[in-house]
């Protein structure tokens, strides 16, 4: 039986928007060395229409951070899907390539072909996959010694996992190709069989309850809320404090609303990914209580405190010597939970409405008047995340739910730098189960229990929860890749005898 190196295992993880890997696995089981985002460009020449998988056009001197792929439906992207056949894997433009023509000002067209849940293009997904193995993980084709575990989004047609193994067997030349569902691979990492992972994207969010280690199909499902939404709302919300539209439309400036809202995209961006929010659970609140008849952050700004309030608020604790009234001024300031970001040599100072970011993951009809960019208008009301993951869950067997509840697993880009998610979706998933123990079987579920990555996964301990998939995915390519835990990947000698349809048979995603 074939074994492999743990230092020349490849490990990719494929989402809907970012593509992360990583090359060789150790004892300490590291974090990805690559992360890039899902996309392709293509240079247009006059003339030219062809477009890509839910595409978009990049025009000169316009930001590629704001580009995201669309999505309306529980599925598919909201773009129209326009395949170019003529262009080759070489044409496309991928990871910093791509980023260097965008700030070079070229005229490009930007395709996100996993953004579908599925592959909407053959060709933009090989240049990817490409790129990461031969450009940045430093392979050689010609003498690729290197097996690749890769996870992708579950549900995968089987004729998109069969093709999948012909790119990396024929093109890739790898020396060994294994096959994981994204869920999956995110409840191995935090250590169970049984849960419901939510995994929260840019614009879509998925839900998928599985039950002794194999995926509920029927249960599976998808709603169209996702980050985009939160930085919208958000964004919305600032327009509100003075100190943040001071710096978007400073005085000694002409006003300009586009510039003034890409200030505001780009701070609340900012707000996120620097740990700054996090999320009350239900019942809490967000609002700012009185301090001395001053009611809200712009009236502290119109008071001129602001400065005191910050310099107090980060001193160290009281001594055991501090008066009363000490302690009482010091825990009105930190109830104001103000803090002051330096962002592009403006001085900001944001209060505790930062922490609302993610209500409209809760509350999808705060988004109702603002400008959330879906190409086709969903059809329907959109359920708010809680009572998706409830509806998810009741689509399994009676007998399963119990053991589904106790590993409520959320995850994705947003849970690796905003704090107390999975928390904020439990208490609001109470009402959903029994609350009366006198009324109680043995097949009710009475509890939810909210899962996350072990302490003892030690490069992963500060990261959050989203690195999970590549974690999972790791410790699935440890024991597939090893000869004395059986075969479950896709050696070369199978896929001689038996050709792609090999991957059906011998990888997890397809048990």
């Amino acid at each position: 039986m074939v074994s492999f190196r743990d230092s020349s295992v490849v490990i990719i993880e494929s989402g809907r928007t970012l593509i992360r890997a990583g090359v060789g696995l150790q004892d300490l089981l590291k974090a990805p060395s690559v992360e890039i985002h899902a996309r392709v460009g293509l240079r247009r020449n006059p003339g030219d229409s062809a477009n890509g998988a839910s595409s978009q056009t990049l025009k000169p001197g316009e930001s590629n951070d704001n580009l995201r792929p669309s999505a309306s439906s529980s599925r598919a992207s909201s773009l129209p899907f326009q395949p170019s056949p003529s262009a080759k894997v070489h044409d496309y433009l991928v990871g910093s390539q791509l980023d260097e023509a965008v700030e070079a000002g070229q005229d490009i067209t930007i395709s996100w072909p996993f953004a579908d849940g599925d592959v909407r293009d053959w060709t933009q997904a090989e240049a990817l996959w490409k790129y990461v193995l031969f450009r940045t993980l430093q392979l050689k084709r010609t003498q690729n010694e290197s097996p690749v575990m890769l996870s992708m989004p579950a549900g995968l047609f089987r004729d998109s996992s069969e093709r999948i193994c012909q790119i990396f067997f024929e093109r890739f030349n790898v020396a060994g190709f294994g096959l994981l569902d994204r869920p999956m691979a995110q409840l191995y990492a935090a250590g169970q069989l049984n849960g419901v992972v939510v995994d929260i994207g840019h614009e879509i969010t998925d839900i998928t309850p599985i039950y002794d280690g194999f995926i509920l199909q029927n249960a599976r499902s998808s709603t169209p809320l996702g980050i985009r939404d939160c930085q919208v709302y958000l964004a919305n919300l600032l327009r509100s404090n003075q100190s943040v539209m001071a710096a978007a439309s400073p005085p000694d400036k002409p006003s300009d609303p586009e510039v003034a809202q890409r200030f505001l995209d780009d701070l609340v961006k900012y707000v996120w990914t620097e740990g700054l929010v996090r999320v009350p659970s239900d019942g809490q609140t967000v609002e700012i209580p009185e301090d001395e008849g001053v009611t809200d952050i712009a009236a502290v700004l119109v008071a001129g405190k602001e400065k005191a309030v910050i310099e107090t608020g980060m001193k160290k604790k009281l001594t055991a010597k501090a008066s009363a009234a000490e302690q009482a001024r010091a825990r009105e300031i930190e109830a104001l939970d103000l803090v002051t970001v330096e962002f592009r040599e403006h001085s900001v100072t944001l209060g505790k409405e930062r922490h609302r970011f993610c209500e409209p993951l809760f509350d999808p009809t705060l988004l109702n008047g603002l400008p959330v960019q879906r190409a086709d208008p969903y059809e329907g009301r959109i359920l708010p995340l809680q009572e998706a993951v409830a509806f998810s869950v009741r689509q399994t067997d009676v007998a399963q739910r119990q053991y589904i509840w106790q590993g409520l697993f959320v995850n994705g880009d947003l849970a690796n730098h905003v704090k107390g998610i999975g928390a904020a979706l439990q208490s609001r998933l109470a009402p959903f189960i029994l609350s009366t123990p006198d009324q109680a079987t043995e097949v009710q579920p009475r509890s939810i229990r909210v899962l996350t990555v072990p302490e003892y996964f030690a490069e992963y301990r500060e990261k959050g929860d989203g690195f999970a998939a590549f974690l999972g995915t790791s410790i699935v390519a440890k024991i597939a890749f090893n000869e004395s835990h059986g075969k479950n990947f896709v050696s070369k000698t199978d896929y001689n005898e038996k050709g792609p349809h090999a991957v059906l048979e011998m990888s997890l995603a397809s048990l």
